[in-house]
């Protein structure tokens, strides 16, 4: 049985992947870390994951004391939409950047881009400049995220990846639904200011320790990057988004400009679905919108995006403006919302992982949200603290049950050479949705509290303007002049959650074309991952997700401890016992991981002395199978022949267990033959990496 816990990992080094990517393995593979290293890795990258998404939403309990400090109502939603904007096309960018300079060098730029939006974010005197430096916050964000993914798989220990990334996505789930509490706190206790100057001296750590703690790793193969793609979807969502936001406010809708920005949107984004077609790496190939699965999850993440951030971000003036509390208590008044999501989110994931049926979750989530808008639009001056909690408990348990489960189903269905890109496309399309849902929830509140607010302060005259967009100050007002005020908010913000219910009945609808399919085993092993249904962006490199689902496929043979049947033909057909098997195994793995094969190696990264392999090795010799060259070891080609033929069924088998995987086609196999390459380098680093414990970092 050892010898096949060894001899795995060797298959995934082929003389095709050395044709394919020009380098062996061993210029692939990083050089192995000390576990001290690692963890000083994770936290540094935890720092980064934690700031990206937590300013998501640290902004909205501080938004009406924003307002109330630098003016410009109408443009409060763009505080949220530009940095999901932004934070949406750096997303898609930084993963490429990452394999063309290095991912240590974009994380590291990243976290100095968010460091300057933070320090203009807080240093800003006008609304219009503290949109422009949350873009550059989203900027960082996006880079943060995608390359703190990707430096899990690049740094840590195949072995121990799983814990890490589980702890990542339990930190980004967390972080991002608490957000609005620690925006209250700041703003409270502090100044609204602090939500973005706490970024800089955690961001500044973040960076010396990245500096110091981070390998280098250089990129094998050249990206292409879309540029095109992504300068076309940026301009046009933003063009669809400004008319949004602009529209019944700056120019009536029936402007010239508002106009002319719709159609701008529509040819920029129908120039992006042809440049689509015909880039060699497209951003988002068309492609996968052939897939019934793909176009349902991509809307209903959409939605989902739509309802969560939009509800998030108008909640907290709701309960300041109308309920009359502090920015502290309106964060700590929406964690029944975030408490329902974080529960369904994590139960549904479990469900799925262990039924493998997943088809009910969207429909019925979506149906929940769609009651909790309706109740939530009943809400106003005189209903009570509980009824409220029960209905955003209502909605934010429709959205986790809906959210959980889309990545997985994409991730599910699309092959795995699309895996890395359908993933990001899901994950895109959610942000988009909490873009759009931030601003059409902005301009259908500002296109009602204007009227409503003048038609309040006609009753009550006396009242200055300034007192009704002041939370702090509508406070202190008698009731008799605060209630007119009150109802005005609170008539406008049910405004906004009465028309969102019928996106989440479109939701509901699409949600039923959603086909079911068999969940691959890989991917049921990871639905119970609680990142999973925050939609953490992952590597978008393919190669590395493939690589993920091997390693599970091994950890669970080795936990079962039965060995394949067409591996058990394979050995019996063989003329040579199993320690020999195992012998040429490892000469042939160290040969393509490490460029060279010596006894002293060998037993190294089996830590035992290489006098207790030499009996093993002189009659491999004897056997005619391997031959030595000084210190080095060959395989003969009797030895090759034998370990060839024990490859191929190891590899048949493997196919049968990555669902669909076409091993028989090129591009599909060669992409096999990488991550399994990636797998033995290093699973051989891991090896050695007790020796390197007391390394210095």
């Amino acid at each position: 049985m050892a010898y096949f816990r060894v001899y795995r990992p060797k298959r995934r080094v082929t003389a095709h992947t050395e044709l394919m990517t020009g380098a062996t393995a061993v210029a692939d593979s990083p050089a192995p870390v000390s576990s001290a290293r690692a963890n000083i890795v994770f936290v540094t990258i935890v720092l980064g994951m934690l700031m990206a998404a937590l300013d998501q939403t640290i902004v909205a309990t501080a938004l009406p004391t924003i307002v109330d400090d630098l003016g410009g109502a109408g443009h409060m939603a763009w505080v949220v939409t530009s940095y999901l904007l932004a934070e949406a096309i750096a997303t898609a960018l930084a993963g490429k950047l990452g394999d063309l300079f290095g991912r240590k060098l974009v994380f590291q730029l990243s976290g100095l881009i968010f460091i300057i939006g933070s320090m203009v974010s807080g240093l800003a005197n006008g609304m219009l400049l503290l949109i422009i430096a949350r873009a550059i916050q989203g900027i960082g964000a996006g880079g943060l995220m995608v390359t703190a993914m990707a430096l899990i798989a690049d740094v840590i220990p195949l072995r121990e990846r799983g814990k890490y990334q589980g702890a990542l996505g339990a930190v980004f789930g967390v972080t991002t639904v608490v957000g609005p509490t620690l925006g209250g706190l700041f703003t409270d206790h502090a100044s609204w200011r602090w939500c973005f100057y706490v970024n800089v001296p955690i961001a500044i750590i973040m960076i010396v320790v990245a500096a110091r703690a981070i390998p280098h790793l250089g990129a094998v193969v050249r990206p292409i990057i879309d540029y095109a793609g992504i300068a076309l979807v940026a301009l046009g969502v933003a063009c669809l988004i400004l008319g949004l936001e602009w529209g019944g406010q700056q120019y009536p809708w029936g402007s010239a400009t508002i106009i002319g920005l719709f159609i701008a949107a529509v040819v920029l984004l129908a120039a992006f679905v042809f440049v689509e077609l015909r880039a060699a790496e497209p951003m988002l190939p068309m492609r996968l919108f052939r897939s019934n699965v793909f176009t349902v999850c991509s809307i209903l993440s959409f939605i989902v995006g739509f309802a969560m951030l939009g509800a998030m971000t108008y909640l907290p003036s709701y309960l300041q403006y109308v309920d009359g509390v502090s920015a502290t208590v309106s964060g700590l008044r929406t964690l029944p919302m975030v408490v329902g999501l974080f529960v369904t989110s994590i139960l549904s994931g479990q469900i799925v992982g262990k039924t493998g049926r997943y088809k009910y979750f969207p429909v019925v989530g979506t149906a929940v949200m769609a009651v909790g808008l309706g109740l939530m639009s009943t809400m106003g001056r005189g209903t009570g603290i509980w009824l409220e909690s029960l209905y955003m408990l209502i909605l934010g348990l429709g959205i986790g049950l809906s959210m959980q489960v889309l990545t997985i189903v994409v991730q599910n269905t699309v092959p795995y050479s699309d895996l890395g890109t359908a993933t990001s496309g899901v994950t895109f399309f959610r942000t988009l949705g909490s873009t759009f849902g931030t601003a059409i929830f902005g301009t259908l509140y500002n296109n009602q509290i204007g009227p409503n607010l003048r038609e309040a302060l006609a009753k009550v005259p006396g009242v200055p303007a300034a007192a009704a967009q002041s939370p702090q100050a509508l406070r202190k007002l008698p009731e008799a002049q605060a209630n007119p005020i009150i109802d005005a908010y609170a008539t406008s913000i049910e405004y906004v959650f009465r028309w969102v219910v019928p996106v989440a009945v479109v939701g509901f609808l699409v949600a039923w074309l959603l086909k079911e399919v068999p969940l691959r085993d890989s991917i049921r092993g990871e639905a119970t991952d609680v990142g999973g249904g925050f939609s953490v962006p992952e590597s978008p490199d393919r190669v590395v997700l493939l690589e993920s689902s091997l390693s599970s496929l091994m950890r669970r043979m080795r936990a079962s401890e039965k060995v394949p049947a067409p591996l058990v033909q394979a050995v019996a057909d063989t003329r040579l016992t199993r320690d020999q098997l195992w012998a040429i195994g490892q000469v042939q793995l160290q040969r393509r991981a490490r460029g060279e094969a010596t006894l002293e190696a060998i037993a190294r990264s089996h830590w035992m002395p290489p006098e207790v392999l030499e009996p093993v090795y002189h009659k491999a010799v004897q056997l005619g199978t391997i031959e030595f060259d000084g210190t080095q070891i060959y395989l003969t080609d009797s030895g090759r022949a034998e370990a060839d033929r024990v490859k191929a069924a190891w590899r048949s088998w493997v196919c049968t267990q990555i669902d669909d995987w076409n091993c028989s086609n090129p591009d599909d196999r060669a992409l096999f033959d990488q991550a399994l390459d990636n797998i033995a380098a290093k699973l051989l680093d891991e090896s050695d990496r007790p020796q390197l414990a007391a390394a210095p970092v």
